[in-house]
């Protein structure tokens, strides 16, 4: 079993987009810009943004936070992403969900310009996805695909079994292991599958993209199977300073033996994500 390192693979990819912005700049352009909108203080979320905004320092991004209580508006959040869509210094934003629940997550996604959309979940750059034609590929089926590459784990010809079918993960990883050049055979699977275990036993990469911690078990794994963990609940734990910790869809520790590659919870997907979206974030800048 390899542990596909995404915290190693992650680094190489930021020093390669680093290395281009300094190039840019030595070239008389500017530094990519990249915005992100936080509305209240869910703790996942405000880690996951910390992280966001350290990374585009890391590459050399300009990069803008902008808060909003919980108790914001639809109506003055959907202002805010006018006013970015406008704004000729941002390339690229993010609106970072979840949001209240009286805010319709839906038409907030369908306000940004699809040319700003680095998060790629606007339908325009779904819809261009289906199509193949060029667009920002939602930052974690990205991820994981670029992980696939940088560790030369076949695809062409494999089964490749995704139980989870959100916009955000499933959906999309699911039309691009399909695509000429990764060549999978694809299934997905969902919360309405019969024999959805004797289906993942039968998958060359599993990938559980299900939000349930532990979901995959050991007799849902076909010995050599490659397995990519999206998940990241947070779990109370009684063994960290924060009185929590990330837990993956994948029961690790059962699961690894047979595997030929996994990935881990934190340390494997999460970090891939990010710099997905600093890719897409090049790109708008490149295009802009």
């Amino acid at each position: 079993m390899e542990l596909i390192d995404g915290k190693k693979t992650s680094a190489e990819i930021k020093q390669e987009i680093a290395a281009e912005v300094k190039n840019i700049i030595a070239n008389g352009g500017r530094a990519p810009h990249l915005a992100a909108v936080l509305v209240g203080h869910d703790g996942g979320s405000e880690t996951y943004v910390a992280h966001k905004i350290k990374s585009c320092e890391e590459v050399g991004f300009k990069s803008t936070l902008i808060r909003y209580e919980a108790d914001v508006t639809e109506d003055e959040l959907l202002k805010a992403v006018d006013r970015l869509n406008n704004d000729n210094d941002v390339d690229g934003f993010i609106v970072q969900l979840p949001l209240p629940k009286h805010i319709d997550e839906q038409k907030v996604i369908e306000a940004i310009d699809p040319k700003k959309d680095v998060d790629g979940f606007h339908p325009t750059n779904l819809g261009r996805l289906v199509a193949g034609l060029d667009t920002f590929v939602s930052a974690t089926p990205s991820g994981i695909v670029d992980l696939l590459k940088r560790y030369n784990i076949p695809t062409a010809g494999k089964h490749c079994v995704i139980i989870g079918r959100s916009n955000i993960v499933g959906r999309p990883l699911s039309i691009l292991m399909s695509q000429k050049g990764i060549d999978a055979t694809v299934t997905v699977c969902h919360s309405r599958t019969e024999n959805l275990k004797e289906i993942a036993r039968t998958a060359d990469i599993l990938v559980a993209a299900i939000g349930k911690p532990g979901f995959v078990t050991a007799d849902m794994v076909k010995p050599g199977a490659a397995v990519i963990d999206v998940g990241t609940t947070r779990v109370k734990s009684d063994q960290t300073k924060s009185g929590w910790k990330l837990k993956g869809d994948v029961d690790f520790d059962t699961v690894s033996p047979l595997c030929s590659y996994i990935t881990p919870v934190p340390g494997g997907v999460g970090p891939m994500t990010i710099c997905s979206l600093l890719k897409n974030t090049l790109k708008a800048g490149k295009q802009r």
